[in-house]
């Protein structure tokens, strides 16, 4: 690992002065960023702690109904706290990584990398939340561009990620068990104005909606639905892991069994 100043800033203002210096870097929990330090594939200056950021930790309810995180805040605190407002957002931060990885990684962290097998992408643009910055605030829609590539300019920091909570909703993850990444993941959320599914770990862009599912469940939220459907393999990552059929396959697979979970 590469020699690198440290901050730990105490305020979003004094984060944001920070990461004004040059080639600084934010860090959340560190569960992606520092490995790629230590494999010398990428080297800061300055790392900006946003951990001791006091309004950037926590859960609660906004008077819209949400379900506001802090950015900074843990995967298995989103476990524990949005248990019984959100279980379908629950059970998916409950497997994520390892207990050490829950109890260091941050949902912030996690969609500002945008790793394109992360589980946090498929939850937000599922979800139809709102990505809050210092600056401004992001819809879910607007903000996922592609592997690895998101809206955020240089400097900006996720301080909040906001949630509508769906009718029913659930995660499906079909494991690669060595990174515990998601082979493939797909999140249903189903609102009273239609019903959104997202993929993770199976496009070549990245997370993305498959809006033709969308279509079918939105008239009938059901297992069978979309059993008439199918994915464009094309799209579709291709690695030693599996091929673009098998996760076009599987993106059909793990929707009709997160649609039967949630009814």
């Amino acid at each position: 690992m590469y020699n690198f100043e440290f901050s730990k800033p105490s305020t979003i203002a004094d984060a944001v002065t920070a990461l004004g210096q040059e080639e600084a870097q934010a860090l959340g929990g560190g569960q992606t960023l520092l490995p790629t330090m230590k494999q010398r594939l990428a080297q800061m200056s300055t790392l900006v702690s946003l951990n001791g950021i006091a309004e950037m930790k926590g859960v609660c309810t906004n008077d819209a109904g949400e379900i506001c995180i802090g950015g900074a805040t843990t995967h298995a605190t989103v476990a524990k706290e949005t248990a019984d407002s959100y279980p379908g957002l629950a059970g998916l931060a409950s497997r994520i990584g390892d207990p050490a990885v829950r109890n260091r990684g941050t949902i912030g962290g996690s969609l500002a990398n945008n790793d394109p097998s992360a589980c946090y992408p498929a939850a937000a643009l599922g979800s139809g939340a709102t990505i809050v910055t210092n600056a401004r605030e992001i819809a879910a829609d607007e903000y996922f561009q592609g592997m690895f590539a998101t809206a955020l300019d240089d400097g900006e920091i996720i301080t909040e990620v906001r949630f509508p909570v769906p009718e029913a909703s659930n995660y499906q993850k079909f494991v690669q068990p060595a990174s515990r990444f998601a082979l493939v993941g797909v999140f249903v959320a189903k609102f009273a104005d239609g019903v959104r599914v997202a993929v993770t770990g199976a496009g070549s862009d990245g997370v993305f909606r498959w809006t033709e599912a969308e279509e079918a469940l939105s008239s009938d939220f059901s297992k069978g639905a979309v059993e008439g459907l199918s994915v464009p393999s094309q799209d579709m990552i291709s690695d030693l892991h599996g091929s673009a059929e098998y996760r076009a396959h599987l993106v059909k697979v793990m929707t009709g069994r997160a649609v039967a979970a949630a009814s």
